[in-house]
């Protein structure tokens, strides 16, 4: 029985979400939250071997991690993007480590932090937490530290990371190598709002 469940919200991911699914190594459950998507992503991923759960309208990256969360049946889960940058081989890096009592999360710290305004929020975050990546989105983490996580804000850029350390959780990083995607990198307009949350998280916490 598999310990660790793959969580990937999608949104109108046909095309792509297949082969994600596809490479994941058996070891893992695969789950793909479907987040009110117009296209053929809840086909295509099941077709490719993930469970899947379906929203009825898209209500966002955060919601439809959360609802992973609470889905999720194993010890151990882990946050995937659903565009294909991730690769599928690194995630026994990140598992192994909690899987050994080590930490209780794990980043995937990426060489390099793309967005000038998501770099601007890293260097925030390391005022409270040592870490080098507090944005990735390749994640792995315990379970009951998962639901626990109330992630009330506007992306989980660094708020992830620091609500995590609230609740005492061991945080540890390796790094990784990213795929380049065909995928648009416009102006990421909800950090302007993330700045805010991540000074309440800096001063409250």
């Amino acid at each position: 029985m598999n310990d660790t469940t793959v969580i990937i919200p999608a949104f109108n991911e046909a095309g792509r979400i297949g082969q994600v699914v596809a490479e994941i190594p058996e070891e893992y459950d695969v789950l793909v939250i479907d987040d009110g998507s117009t296209d053929a992503t809840a086909t295509e991923a099941r077709d490719s071997g993930a469970e899947v759960v379906e929203q009825e309208r898209n209500r966002g990256y955060i919601e439809a991690l959360k609802r992973g969360f609470r889905e999720a049946t194993t010890d151990i889960v882990v946050t995937y993007d659903a565009d294909g940058e991730h690769r599928p081989e690194q995630l026994s890096r990140l598992v192994s480590p909690i899987r050994e009592g080590e930490f209780d999360l794990v980043l995937g710290a990426r060489r390099e932090i793309p967005r000038p305004s998501e770099r601007f929020l890293n260097r925030l975050t390391q005022l409270k937490a040592d870490v080098t990546d507090s944005g990735t989105g390749l994640r792995a983490l315990r379970r009951d530290l998962a639901v626990q996580l109330r992630l009330d804000t506007a992306c989980t850029c660094g708020t992830f990371v620091l609500e995590a350390a609230s609740h005492g959780a061991r945080i540890g990083e390796v790094p990784i190598r990213t795929r380049s995607v065909d995928k648009p990198r416009g102006i990421a307009w909800e950090h302007i709002t993330q700045t805010c949350h991540l000074f309440r998280h800096i001063i409250d916490k």
